[in-house]
């Protein structure tokens, strides 16, 4: 089997897409293609190979086993032209180009704010932008299928570098409602009988709610799970129960009162915005001019977005808290490098 003269990478490019999409039909808007050429284009791949790379179930488009085989290879063949494509760009100026960055979904109520910012100064930067849940992240950085990712924790099993971009505090909302809206600073155990609605699992906020019932002991009448932040704060608002999110996802909701912010001891609890990306990967100028743009104004832009729902920072936190240079350079101790998979 001479695959090198059977297959092209159109076709690789192609069957990636398609693998991750339920359907050609979908492939095909992604790739701005008709159904018919991404059909023929998988079909002479399946041909090449001599196996069939996918099934209809239910009307839905699985992988067979080949597929899936087929797919972490072909994912890493892309990502590596896609380096031999950044290698070539970075001979030329940090203000064109090309950049792919992925964001955890907490982070869209205020990276976008960002990136047109960023656009606005180098407009002849193309930024492909996408959203999903830390396990999707992983899974992008994993695959090379981003440059750079914004998200809570960087990932200790991949070897990825993480620089710190900003405080980000989570707090626990209520119905207004609620008995203790007005309370002050109380013990989480006081909210026991209350419904605590979650994040689904493998997204970032549901690990720290996790992580802060088991430092509390805490065990809550009745979890719910949901699918998106969106879905938590309306279901918080219709009465359904409580729950912990990211600050930097309620700034609509508090500034027109439609959610109580309950003033529970330990809260809100501080965590960090990350830059992240693979250590192993070579960042053009272009992913270097971004990140600096980033270091630079994230923190100072949430700073005055929230400012009217936090409490300054105690001494000890701010001791605690890592800090970046005005270069946008984490300072010693603040760049966090993560090389168990590079070991």
């Amino acid at each position: 089997m001479n695959l090198i003269r059977a297959l092209t990478l159109r076709q690789l490019q192609i069957f990636v897409i398609a693998s991750r999409l339920p359907s050609f039909a979908r492939a095909a808007e992604e790739l701005h293609l008709s159904q018919p050429a991404v059909s023929m284009q998988i079909r002479q791949l399946e041909e090449a190979l001599g196996l069939p790379l996918f099934e209809r179930l239910s009307r839905r488009l699985t992988l067979t086993e080949a597929g899936e085989r087929l797919s972490h290879h072909a994912s890493r063949i892309i990502g590596e032209i896609k380096d031999i494509e950044d290698t070539m760009t970075s001979l030329t100026q940090a203000d064109s180009g090309k950049i792919a960055v992925s964001i955890v979904s907490s982070a869209t109520h205020f990276a976008p704010k960002l990136l047109a910012l960023y656009s606005q100064q180098f407009p002849k930067v193309d930024v492909q932008f996408s959203v999903g849940n830390r396990e999707t992240l992983l899974r992008l950085l994993q695959d090379n299928a981003t440059d750079l990712a914004i998200m809570g924790r960087p990932p200790p099993e991949l070897g990825t570098t993480a620089e710190p971009l900003a405080r980000h505090p989570h707090v626990i909302v209520a119905p207004l409602n609620h008995p203790l809206r007005d309370a002050r600073r109380f013990d989480l155990q006081e909210l026991a009988g209350d419904t605590f609605l979650l994040r689904e699992p493998g997204s970032g906020t549901r690990a720290v709610v996790e992580h802060m019932f088991r430092q509390h002991l805490f065990t809550p009448a009745r979890c719910v799970t949901l699918g998106s932040n969106e879905t938590i704060k309306q279901a918080v608002m219709a009465g359904m129960g409580v729950s912990l999110l990211s600050l930097h996802t309620l700034s609509l909701e508090l500034r027109a009162g439609a959610l109580a912010m309950l003033d529970v001891n330990g809260t809100p609890l501080e965590r960090t915005w990350q830059i992240v990306h693979l250590t192993s990967k070579q960042l053009s100028p272009t992913c270097v001019a971004f990140r600096r743009f980033m270091l630079e104004h994230a923190e100072p832009y949430l700073e005055r977005e929230y400012a009217d729902f936090l409490p300054p920072l105690s001494p000890a936190a701010a001791r605690r808290r890592p800090a970046t240079s005005a270069a946008g350079a984490a300072k010693p101790g603040g760049e966090a490098t993560n090389r168990t998979a590079a070991q």
